[in-house]
């Protein structure tokens, strides 16, 4: 492990956002920190992983059709502490990221400090989830659309759970005795709850949540 106080962190970055590994890389360099590789899928992360001599990987939990889960397990073959950078707030993804090896937990709200200061204990050695993780895993009722999981309406939950059991728009207005059009302002509402961008994160977050 690199000493952050004096040489700086050597990250390796793996997020499906060309712009958002692009703005990382500009906050990283100007504290001092190498960014040592860059990756937006598996396939990539494998190819250029090996050399880059990183001792902390910054992974988003959402890769296109990937989950950034799945690459811990390629990280901690090689001896890499994987440091989770994601939206995704909902205690249910960060205990599945801490029981599959994360060594770390940041959201995308946080401000960069807050990331920095992560990045930096987790190449020391130490396991570290952020002010905005603690609070999830406490089980902070969140007031609606201030983003979480918590903040679902009844409604929002049972939709949330057909949606992972893989219905479509259809199946789910004619289950729940309401139009299309209603199960689609559902959609918005949710994604804007929980912080996502689109409807295919929502509906693969669904079906990871069901499990």
């Amino acid at each position: 492990m690199h000493d952050a106080a004096t040489s700086g962190v050597r990250v390796f970055l793996v997020d499906d956002h060309p712009a958002m590994r692009g703005g990382l890389s500009l906050l990283l360099r100007q504290v001092g920190h190498t960014v040592c590789g860059e990756a937006g899928s598996r396939a990539e992360l494998l190819d250029r992983l090996d050399g880059s001599r990183a001792s902390v990987a910054l992974v988003d939990l959402s890769l296109a059709e990937e989950s950034g889960l799945d690459l811990i397990d390629d990280l901690k073959a090689r001896d890499i502490p994987t440091l989770i950078y994601s939206m995704h707030e909902d205690r249910g993804s960060i205990e599945r990221a801490f029981d599959r090896g994360a060594q770390g937990y940041v959201t995308k709200r946080e401000v960069a400090d807050v990331l920095l200061a992560a990045i930096e204990a987790v190449a020391a050695g130490r396991r570290h989830a952020s002010p905005g993780v603690m609070r999830s895993l406490a089980g902070r009722v969140l007031a609606p659309d201030s983003g979480g999981e918590s903040a679902l309406s009844q409604r929002e939950e049972q939709i949330m759970d057909r949606l992972g059991r893989g219905e479509t728009s259809a199946e789910i207005s004619r289950a729940l005795t309401m139009s299309t059009h209603t199960v689609e302002t559902y959609y918005g509402r949710m994604i804007r709850k929980i912080g996502f961008s689109s409807m295919k994160e929502l509906r693969k977050f669904a079906i990871r949540r069901r499990g």
